[in-house]
């Protein structure tokens, strides 16, 4: 029995051992597989542990060495010296392993999410000698979940090389992000492939000649690219399709299959998508769901196991930079210039980006980015992964819808956060109050306190409200004060919006440093018309920041963005309830001021608080910055659009935090747009329900919903309304000397009929009530 069932091993000789490479010979360093099996990682060993190891470091050791034992399909190894020895390095060398499948640095010093000096070196290591690694040309397929190895067929011969490189990668990638898009509504009839009868299986270019060479010169013959590729649908995975590509004699322009109108997306000729697919995964994440457990969801459904998920994500994502998107960033209620706005910061989504990352801006830089430049990049980044530079931080731009920003030149100044200082007027007036920390710290979680009480060296321990007073205890001295206030505003910059009182998002901009007035007089200076009435939660700050950037324009006026001069007669009057009137907001002005605003006709501009935070001050002033004070706006204007927004986006933090800054930004950006399309949906079927099926609805000049009678000729987004029709009703009327259709005065004459006749109802009713009553007493 102990014959039978003991584990026969076999001696180690010179044909039968460990897989082994040598890393330096003079100390005796070995790279060795820890076991037989195949795919084991490599260790290392010292063979020799006594002589003269000070001669051998005098003659040199090597700094990285390419570890090729143990090294299979995705996984690459490098050696790097280490001269302080540790746990783990006691040889004074340190393994760093880089896995291509799921793009991920190992290294035993740290946790696997955090960088070290040793990935570094390993990075630029395989810069150097490998770079293919980072071009995504490597001719291996990613390794899948199941662990199987997929061989990629590269095609490679005198006149046709795939995957491409260098020059020839950016014209192919150029060429399907310029001529590839695909629509934004797309048709019904391409939803449809989700079995094995319905999708082809060969794969090919539409192209018969060149897109680049004049005189229509024919492409070459199809090459096959991969017998092996899969399609994935919403029902599993249909497997041995064949993908082609072609060749121009002349130029040498590489085309593949990228064709829409089959209802399939090709991502990298190994993986395509169903666009039914696709959608899918859109409304997963307007659903809040992170894309991996969509796929995994799907997996347990189906049965089958699907391609590494991240794979199938940047499929998605390449998916999502081709779809030709406006991102309007419009609300059909507001228009494109919306008079009165809400604005604040969601810090909680955030993105990783270490400080060092951040290249100081060239000499002469005035803020102004390219806003077109600075998107396409990223979509070309999503096309192409690794070819495109990565965008720069001074070339780092927000996004403003085409129809709202002045021209494609934008502000981002936000290195002035760190490279200018306050003016002194800045400096008293922006200053970050006892009371104001206080509210910030307040809205923490218990466990977000009771972290920050550890920090601060104070006792953790008791009920939120105890944790809270001994904070306000130490917030009494000033090395205290900033320490409290770095750890709430200081983590990370998350993203300002600038939103229409409807809820939709008409600016987005995604900070790298903490939040600043500085951020959002970047958007505001942006835009092509400022609105009048800015709802902030330091309402205070941002005037005087705006005001002393721009002193010959003076952004908010007058009185400083308040609604009355501050003296004592009317903070006397505020504070006994006074009201200030803006009709203006309701009926534009019959002759407008001079550089008014399209919507009011009104040059002023005021910066207000929203409701939350008016009390958080305690200057007397800003008695005049509530909305309260204005007739037009008190009880009408949800100041907490933002804060509601931000309660239904932090549940995509838990994935959206994971994401590199890149991907972050473009994923965002994609997500907004999709909430803002859904919300106008949602208004225009409204809409529709108040008028007879032949009144169209249409959008204005200004991007405002309006009704016509007929359907009009495009020449804005959506298609422009004849001048002789009505807007859709909404918070504020753009012109009141337009006229409503006959068929809105009927409707409107019959319910007046209605309620008159009811009121004279309940009166008669009311009436004989009384006389019933006296008569009883």
């Amino acid at each position: 029995m102990r014959r039978r069932h003991s584990t026969v091993k076999e001696d180690i000789t010179a044909d039968h051992h460990l897989a082994c490479q040598p890393i330096e010979i003079e100390r005796g360093i070995f790279a060795v597989v820890k076991s037989f099996s195949s795919n084991s990682a490599p260790i290392h060993v010292q063979k020799r542990t006594s002589g003269k190891k000070t001669a051998a470091n005098a003659e040199g050791i090597p700094f990285s060495v390419d570890v090729v034992v143990g090294s299979f399909s995705s996984r690459r190894y490098v050696s790097i010296y280490e001269a302080n020895l540790s746990y783990y390095n006691k040889f004074g060398r340190v393994m760093v392993m880089f896995d291509t499948a799921n793009n991920t640095w190992h290294c035993h010093c740290v946790k696997a999410k955090q960088a070290c000096v040793h990935k570094a070196i390993a990075k630029w290591h395989f810069f150097q000698t490998r770079k293919e690694l980072f071009t995504g040309d490597e001719s291996e397929d990613t390794q899948d979940s199941q662990g199987s190895e997929d061989k990629v067929e590269t095609v490679t011969s005198s006149d046709f090389q795939y995957p491409p490189r260098g020059q020839d990668l950016g014209r192919i990638v150029r060429y399907i992000h310029n001529k590839k898009r695909l629509p934004a509504d797309l048709p019904a009839k391409v939803y449809g492939l989700t079995s094995e009868t319905e999708v082809p299986k060969h794969l090919m270019p539409k192209e018969c000649v060149c897109p680049e060479c004049p005189g229509d010169l024919p492409v070459g013959e199809p090459l096959i690219i991969s017998k092996s590729a899969k399609i994935i649908t919403v029902k599993g995975i249909i497997e041995g399709v064949t993908t082609y590509g072609k060749k121009c004699s002349r130029c040498g322009m590489m085309v593949r299959y990228q064709e829409w109108e089959d209802g399939l997306h090709n991502f990298n000729d190994k993986v395509i998508l169903t666009l039914h697919f696709c959608l899918y995964l859109r409304n997963c994440l307007q659903t809040h769901t992170a894309l991996g457990r969509a796929i995994e969801t799907w997996e347990l459904t189906s049965g089958q196991q699907y391609p590494n998920k991240n794979s199938l994500i940047h499929g998605y994502l390449h998916f999502e930079a081709l779809t030709d998107h406006d991102y309007n960033f419009s609300c059909v209620c507001c228009g494109h210039h919306p008079p009165v706005v809400v604005m604040d910061l969601h810090k909680s989504c955030v993105f990783s980006l270490a400080v060092s990352e951040l290249e100081d801006p060239p000499d002469g830089f005035d803020g102004e980015v390219d806003i077109d430049e600075f998107w396409d990049f990223l979509c070309l980044e999503r096309i192409a992964r690794g070819f495109v530079p990565k965008p720069t931080y001074h070339h780092w731009a927000p996004w403003i819808g085409p129809y709202t920003r002045k021209s494609n030149k934008v502000l981002n100044t936000e290195h002035e956060k760190v490279h200018t200082t306050r003016h002194p007027k800045e400096q008293t007036e922006t200053d970050v109050t006892e009371d104001r920390l206080l509210d910030e710290v307040s809205n923490l979680k218990v466990h977000a306190i009771r972290k920050l009480c550890r920090e601060c060296g104070i006792d953790s321990q008791g009920s939120k409200m105890e944790l809270v007073l001994r904070l306000r205890e130490e917030m009494k001295t000033r090395s205290k004060f900033d320490k409290i206030f770095q750890k709430v505003w200081g983590a990370s910059g998350g993203w300002a919006v600038v939103m229409c009182p409807c809820g939709q998002v008409v600016s987005l901009k995604f900070n790298i440093r903490a939040e600043s007035p500085r951020d959002f007089t970047d958007l505001l200076l942006s835009w092509k018309h400022m609105p009048n009435i800015c709802i902030y939660d330091f309402a205070r700050g941002l005037a005087v920041h705006a005001n002393l950037r721009e002193p010959e324009t003076m952004p908010f006026s007058p009185h400083e963005g308040r609604l009355l001069d501050p003296s004592h007669e009317n903070l006397q009057y505020a504070s006994n309830g006074g009201m200030v009137n803006l009709p203006w907001l309701n009926t534009k002005k019959t002759v407008p001021d001079p550089g008014g605003h399209p919507l009011t006709g009104s040059a002023d501009h005021y910066c207000l608080y929203d409701r939350f935070h008016e009390g958080n001050t305690k200057d007397p002033k800003d008695i005049l910055r509530r909305i309260k004070m204005v007739p037009e706006l008190a009880g009408r204007i949800n100041s907490q659009v933002a804060e509601q927004l931000f309660s239904t986006m932090k549940k995509n933090n838990y994935y959206m935090n994971m994401l590199s800054p890149s991907a972050h930004v473009f994923m965002m950006r994609n997500v907004i747009h999709n909430y803002n399309q859904r919300k106008n949906k949602k208004i225009k079927e409204e809409l529709k329900k108040l008028v007879t099926p032949e009144i169209q609805l249409c959008l204005n000049e200004h991007g405002q919903a309006e009704f016509c009678a007929s359907q009009p000729t495009g020449l804005s987004p959506d298609p422009v309304v004849a001048a002789s029709s009505q807007p859709a009703e909404t918070g504020f009327s753009s012109d009141p000397d337009l006229s409503p259709p006959s068929k809105r005065k009927e409707i409107f004459y019959i319910l007046c009929i209605v309620l008159v006749i009811v009121y004279i109802y309940s009166i008669t009713h009311f009436l004989s009530f009384l006389s019933h009553l006296f008569i009883l007493n």
